[in-house]
């Protein structure tokens, strides 16, 4: 448990691990406890986030924008969709899951609490992905009230719900991408705010400049189809409905590559 005044995620590197799980050794017990610090690890920095103000204020904004967005699929005589909302939720991540990464690792290693974790029984691979599926819990928290509009719609109308789940679906693949961009950003500086404006401008660049340069630049055909391949194109398909496994392979592949991009700075910076 964190010392009084301690940042909620400084209890992930004190009281998770026992003094005795060092000695666990390579047999069936040192290899069960082994398999779950990647999950203590998430559930701590899932509870961490509702003791965060900042996660708070997350939620307000997203759950009020995306509720005002909302209005804009309920007008008469137009289908039953949630596509406005799903479309436009991608400009809107760009600014909410900084806030929710920014203090992933820039916390631990400002609060001097990383290197008591990195000495425990665990790889900085553990330490990657239980940060980060914590943070994709609270992401997925984060999207839940806004199956509200989705029971509004089938009250007052006959929605399809095709492009309705498989625009949620693209939003979790989104979510993950965004995160663990923003968790990378948050290894390599102690500053949470130079991770979050990091993490701004590497998502600005992959999402927002690829998709104006498609529509407000002549471009040679070659990099107009470039840029339409970037994340706001993808992603636009599964709010249509369309599943394109390649579209998955991508977030997922992409996801994984900057996570283990996380793990390595960890691991330069842990024998620095």
């Amino acid at each position: 448990m964190a010392a009084s005044g301690d940042p909620p995620r400084a209890g992930v590197a004190r009281g998770v691990f026992r003094a005795g799980d060092r000695g666990a050794g390579d047999g069936p017990v040192g290899r069960r406890r082994r398999m779950r610090r990647a999950p203590v690890i998430a559930g701590r920095e899932l509870a961490g986030y509702f003791f965060s103000p900042i996660a708070y204020v997350a939620m307000a904004i997203f759950l009020g924008v995306s509720g005002f967005l909302f209005q804009d699929d309920l007008r008469p005589g137009e289908p039953a969709t949630m596509r406005t909302i799903m479309e436009s939720m991608v400009w809107l991540l760009v600014f909410i899951v900084p806030l929710l990464s920014m203090g992933l690792v820039a916390q631990e290693w400002s609060g001097g609490t990383m290197e008591p974790l990195l000495t425990a029984p665990i790889s900085e691979t553990d330490v990657v992905v239980g940060k980060f599926l914590g943070a994709i819990a609270f992401f997925a928290i984060l999207l839940a009230p806004t199956l509200f509009y989705l029971l509004v719609l089938s009250i007052f109308a006959r929605p399809d719900y095709g492009p309705i789940l498989s625009g949620y679906l693209g939003m979790l693949l989104v979510g993950g991408l965004f995160l663990s961009v923003g968790l990378f950003c948050s290894t390599i500086t102690r500053s949470q705010m130079v991770a979050a404006v990091s993490t701004i401008a590497i998502l600005f660049a992959i999402t927002i400049v690829p998709w104006w340069l498609a529509r407000s630049v002549s471009l040679p055909a070659f990099w107009r189809s470039a840029t339409e391949q970037m994340v706001f194109k993808r992603y636009s398909d599964f709010a249509k409905g369309v599943i394109d496994p390649a579209h998955v392979v991508f977030f997922a592949a992409t996801t994984l590559l900057m996570l283990f991009f996380s793990v390595k700075i960890i691991e330069a910076r842990r024998w620095k």
